[in-house]
């Protein structure tokens, strides 16, 4: 992958890696990249990384050996990946696609399950026209009926979700399912590639992130095990749910197959669906399947479609 330059501290984290995964992949994918885009995803990346390390120390997670970087089948694009853990974070962990014709950031950060801090999730899709980006801080556990949840970790962010709320209109549909997912301050938008764009993307990045490491600093560690143990299955079930339905699975076996996508997904992007739990996709969400057992892959039974964003200017929810 490229590797990372800027700070002392990123420099640190770099140096701390494996060296595969500072191998460069494809120049030339890289320098389409280029073409289209005024912003590297790794300067994303790069922040998340220097912001984290002033806040806590972040050791490379062992997911990092296998993990590293590949090239597409085609030689014509790279993946690269980064994961890393604390104290209190189970896994930090990034993924960048640079073809020819596309770029892809995924980066989530997943906390420890004594604590029940939102996840942190930046999914962003970019062509030469396009951009599809998802950017949240996604609920842990219910607030569209649980207000106690939604008070303690959203209501002092809402203003930071209706600014951008303006900057990026809503993206079109979201299925009900989906959206329990997200949050009142969900970014889920699509916009026209322009220097401007990213530049604002960037900026609501930085504050997304700033304001998820705030929340995790000031996150008490909980010592009741029924609260761990729900902590533990909310994010299993997040898991479960982002590895089946997550829309960048054809990309990904498209460029490396069927095989090392399967296994990207399951053991790195939504690590843990193996680990924290052993509850199926259809143990938590019945609807998808059919009475002889196999799954419906087309989403079963969807209440209702979200073309606009379903909170008001104080973050309640409008869909029910």
């Amino acid at each position: 992958m490229v590797g990372f330059g800027g700070s002392s501290s990123s420099f640190c984290l770099q140096q701390s890696l494996p060296l595969l995964t500072r191998t460069p992949i494809s120049r030339k994918g890289k320098a389409c990249i280029q073409c289209f885009s005024s912003v590297s995803y790794h300067k994303f990346v790069d922040f998340a990384l220097d912001e984290t390390s002033r806040h806590t120390h972040l050791v490379p997670s062992p997911l990092q050996e296998k993990f590293n970087s590949m090239n597409s089948k085609d030689g014509k694009g790279g993946l690269s990946m980064l994961s890393f853990q604390s104290a209190k974070i189970r896994l930090l962990r990034s993924l960048i696609i640079e073809t020819e014709t596309m770029q892809v950031l995924d980066l989530a950060v997943f906390p420890n399950t004594e604590y029940d801090v939102p996840i942190f999730c930046a999914n962003f899709f970019s062509t030469a026209k396009t951009n599809i980006v998802v950017l949240d801080l996604n609920p842990l556990h219910d607030i569209i009926n649980q207000d106690d949840y939604k008070e303690k970790y959203f209501k002092s962010l809402i203003p930071l979700g209706l600014k951008y709320a303006e900057l990026f209109p809503w993206g079109g549909k979201l299925t009900s399912e989906s959206i329990r997912f997200f949050s009142p301050i969900v970014i889920w938008t699509k916009f026209t590639s322009s220097p401007q764009k990213y530049d604002i993307l960037y900026s609501a990045f930085r504050d997304y992130y700033k304001v998820w490491l705030e929340l995790i600093d000031k996150a008490v560690e909980e010592t009741d095990e029924s609260q761990i143990l729900r902590n533990l299955e909310a994010q299993h079930r997040y898991l479960t749910w982002r590895a089946e339905k997550d829309p960048g699975q054809g990309v990904l076996k498209k460029l490396i197959g069927d095989t090392l996508a399967k296994d990207l997904l399951i053991n790195f992007l939504f690590n843990g669906v193996n680990e924290l739990g052993s509850k199926k996709f259809s143990d938590y969400f019945p609807h998808h399947s059919f009475e002889e057992g196999t799954l419906n892959k087309k989403g079963g039974v969807v209440l209702k479609s979200f073309e606009n964003r379903p909170w008001n200017a104080r973050g309640e929810f409008l869909g029910e």
